[in-house]
């Protein structure tokens, strides 16, 4: 899943990007919000976590813009403005969440784990499709009760496509979702993991619609 970072401290930003490049996500950073406003108009993101005291255009005007142009993007806002009425004031202009600096940040990633569940209205934390069970939190796979060891590209799109049992991923979808900024995607990166999670899950858990790209295998 692609998150998009909007912070303008340098070793803040650097660090959040880090942590959440470890907790499988892709992640770009931008750091004011005119650079925000040109990823999101470019980029499908799954979350956007935004910082409000931004340089030149602050984080709440980016907000407003996104909610304008009709971007349903999740929005955490990461901030030290901790007042009642700055918190009131981010959630009436479309965060979702809000969260005050200094942070920890286990509690970011969490926040964004329930994020992704509402955008994707889920109500379980727990993935299933047949006997396959993918929990977000815990980076842990089972199929038939068994764990599955998973490389961390491998889980990030098998997520992706469990977070979408209905629809069919292209393969360009599914590249924007595994490799941010700077990180280069093989021309047959996705065929290679989806390979490999045949192998372990079952030759017809992922099916190729010819064309268009892949989607889960029909339950049964």
């Amino acid at each position: 899943m692609r998150i998009l970072l909007v912070e303008d401290d340098p070793l803040l930003g650097d660090g959040i990007r880090a942590g959440l490049s470890l907790a499988g996500y892709a992640a770009d950073w931008v750091r004011n919000g005119e650079q925000a406003l040109a990823a999101l108009a470019s980029h499908q993101y799954d979350a956007c976590v935004l910082d409000l005291g931004l340089p030149g255009k602050d984080g709440i005007a980016v907000l407003q813009e996104m909610r304008r142009r009709g971007d349903r993007s999740p929005v955490l806002v990461l901030t030290a403005r901790d007042t009642q009425a700055d918190k009131i004031g981010g959630l009436d202009a479309g965060a979702d969440d809000y969260l005050t600096k200094p942070f920890d940040l286990a509690e970011l990633q969490a926040r964004i784990r329930a994020l992704l569940r509402r955008a994707g209205g889920q109500a379980q934390p727990v993935l299933s499709h047949r006997d396959v069970t993918l929990d977000p939190a815990s980076k842990r796979v089972t199929c038939a009760g068994q764990d599955v060891a998973l490389s961390a590209r491998e889980f990030a799109l098998l997520q992706e496509l469990m977070r979408h049992p209905q629809h069919i991923r292209s393969r360009s979808q599914l590249e924007e979702s595994l490799y941010a900024w700077g990180e280069e995607a093989g021309s047959n990166t996705v065929e290679v993991y989806v390979h490999h999670l045949r192998k372990k899950l079952g030759a017809d858990f992922i099916r190729t619609v010819r064309g268009l790209g892949y989607q889960l295998g029909e339950g049964r």
